[in-house]
């Protein structure tokens, strides 16, 4: 038996490779081999088969996570190591030829049973035939729907089902039979040291029917792009990097599994009059000189949209906060404080009048340093 490939080699990334990289070298490769771009060339079609077994085992963390602990021991070719055979069965990954080194089928201490790591790896476990990659988007939000909560609109690109051949492909009239590549069964099986794993055939594209002739508003695909409006909550109290997950609300399956999710992560504009530490609202609050040293009252907005009166007392220095008890961001059954900061403004621009004034209290000032 041949030797089983490497699905680093055959995406052609180091296996330090980010999820990013992986992505990105899967993509390039998927453009240049899918059978759309090369009709009729079998050899184009085996290598996108073999493009996406390994990309749909190297971007799912979990059978990532199980496929390099098996590509540890060497179970794979090109892998660090080499299961140490029977002589003349170097690099077969049969379960009578390999040597486990002490270790049995059943269990690598720690790791679960290598059954288990296999199953996980090709299919029990693992996603099912047609499910589709979460589509992942970040969105600004005010300041305010950040510390109270609401809804904001957003627009994602999506795919639908063409509205001229309904998702089956096929120009109108054309015939339609049972696919060549996969036999109607809309799978096809990759080989992997002696596992198989199905996935969606690239020939009728999971389907398991082709055409005569493709419909020509979507190229034979059966989907076309669409801008998707949704309205997603924003819970109270979230901060920036805070994520959701809809459900279903991502890409559609062309093969009819179930939809993608999307995942939604909020970013949140500063605000000009409102900052934020935790479940407290701070805010600076700019005051002049007599006010600051003689008293005053003043009114203050808080992030419920209220004003509230704020006493200043006689002699507050720069950068004292006053608390406004409770008018916070409530969040898990706790309410944090508004906390008002005073700025004390020198002026700039002077008269004449105000300049002796001031000159009169500096001479008769009793300031100690």
């Amino acid at each position: 038996m041949a030797p089983a490939q490497d699905y680093y080699q055959v995406l052609g990334v180091s296996d330090k490779a980010s999820a990013d990289e992986i992505k990105k070298e899967y993509r390039k490769l998927a453009k240049k081999y899918h059978p759309d771009a090369n009709p009729n060339n079998k050899a184009a079609a085996e290598r996108f088969k073999e493009i996406s077994e390994a990309y749909s085992v190297l971007s799912d963390p979990d059978q990532k996570k199980k496929y390099d602990t098996m590509r540890k021991f060497g179970a794979f070719a090109g892998g660090p190591k080499s299961w140490g055979g029977r002589p003349g069965r170097a690099g077969s990954t049969k379960f009578e030829d390999m040597d486990l080194g002490g270790f049995t089928q059943g269990g690598f201490s720690g790791l679960g049973g290598l059954g288990d790591i296999f199953s996980s790896i090709f299919g029990k476990g693992g996603k099912r035939s047609g499910d589709v990659e979460p589509i992942e988007q970040t969105v600004e939000i005010p300041f305010k729907v950040a510390a109270l909560g609401g809804k904001v609109p957003i627009t994602i690109p999506v795919t639908e089902a063409c509205p001229t051949c309904g998702g089956s492909g096929a120009a109108p009239g054309a015939q339609i039979d049972t696919c060549k590549e996969c036999g109607g069964r809309g799978t096809v099986s990759f080989g992997q040291g002696g596992f198989a794993v199905n996935r969606p055939c690239p020939a009728c594209r999971g389907r398991g029917k082709t055409a005569s002739q493709a419909c020509g508003q979507c190229s034979g695909g059966g989907e076309v792009s669409i801008n998707k409006k949704l309205r997603v909550s924003v819970p109270a109290g979230t901060d920036s990097g805070h994520k959701v997950r809809l459900k279903g609300q991502g890409q559609r399956s062309p093969t009819g599994g179930r939809s993608g999710d999307l995942i939604v992560t909020f970013q949140v504009k500063p605000d000009r009059f409102f900052r934020r530490q935790g479940l407290d609202i701070y805010c600076t609050v700019p005051l002049n000189f007599a006010q600051a040293a003689l008293g005053t009252k003043l009114q203050v907005r808080t992030i419920h949209g209220q004003k509230v009166v704020v006493k200043i007392p006689p002699a507050t220095q720069p950068g004292r906060k006053l608390r406004i008890k409770g008018q916070g961001i409530e969040r898990n059954g706790r309410k944090g404080d508004q906390f008002v900061e005073i700025a004390v403004q020198i002026p700039e621009d002077l008269t004449q009048e105000q300049q002796d004034i001031l000159k009169q209290f500096a001479e008769k000032a009793d300031l100690k340093y």
